[in-house]
């Protein structure tokens, strides 16, 4: 079961239900230049990808994003995929 909250508003709350073998991977986005971005997705089957981070986070060092990553995909057993 994963928990986040989502917009302001009624629905705030978002309660995700998913079998752990339904997980395939953990994504990074990266993106340099003037305005970095790291990004950090689970990419669920049938259900596509799901943003961990904020987008509009840039306090992750790369070293950050990467330590996270690694963290969660060997908990969860899956492979660690970068784009």
């Amino acid at each position: 079961c994963i928990f986040r909250w989502g917009f302001p508003g009624i629905k705030r709350r978002v309660f995700l239900r998913l079998l752990m073998r339904d997980i395939q991977s953990i994504r990074i986005q990266v993106k340099e230049g003037l305005y970095p971005r790291r990004i950090l997705y689970m990419e669920i089957r049938g259900q596509g990808i799901i943003p961990l981070t904020h987008t509009d986070d840039k306090f992750f060092t790369p070293r950050e994003i990467e330590q996270k990553a690694a963290e969660l995909a060997y908990f969860l057993g899956v492979p660690i995929e970068v784009f």
